[in-house]
């Protein structure tokens, strides 16, 4: 089971950080950073780094379970944090207008974060050890069996979803490169 909100607190303070950064970055130039720009740009590599390793590398560790990587909580909490601040750069990232694919993008980026948080939610009523495995006996039989039901049907739509996501996202960060860079 998570031992606290470690993840979310330290998520809200960097976003905190970055709102910061941000705002002196509207204060100096007296504009919104274009997505096109460096500052945009760099948003949305960085945000798009960070999302990605929200993905890869949980679903590595999770999937291989022999490896002794850190614990399942740690990597679970890692998670967390990089799919909160992630998607947050990114949505500084597309200077406040949702066009096209790049808006659809931030749709799907929106449903993924709050199916997350719904997740983590159905996550943390199994109580588990601090490796993630499920600890037997600690809920009545009926309750287990709804949690894990749910949990998986949680699965089955936060998936496809996040793969949703990416692929757009993929496709979003060609034609950038494509119509922003290789025409110019």
């Amino acid at each position: 089971m998570l031992r606290g909100n470690r993840e979310l607190w330290a998520a809200f303070l960097t976003g905190v950080l970055i709102t910061g950064l941000y705002a002196a970055v509207v204060f100096f130039t007296r504009q919104i950073p274009a997505a096109g720009e460096f500052f945009g740009h760099a948003l949305g590599i960085f945000g798009f780094i960070l999302m990605l390793m929200t993905e890869v590398l949980y679903s590595l560790r999770k999937r291989s379970r022999s490896a002794r990587w850190g614990r399942m909580s740690s990597w679970l909490q890692f998670h967390i944090y990089t799919g909160l601040v992630g998607p947050f750069i990114v949505l500084l990232h597309t200077s406040w207008k949702f066009n096209g694919l790049a808006g659809a993008t931030t749709l799907l980026t929106v449903i993924i974060v709050v199916s997350g948080f719904i997740g983590r939610y159905i996550y943390t009523r199994i109580p588990r050890t601090l490796d993630g495995l499920e600890i037997e006996g600690s809920l009545s039989e009926a309750a287990l069996r709804q949690a894990r039901r749910l949990m998986a049907l949680w699965h089955t739509i936060h998936i496809p979803i996040g793969m949703a996501l990416f692929l757009s996202a993929f496709v979003h960060i060609g034609a950038a490169l494509y119509y922003a860079t290789f025409l110019r």
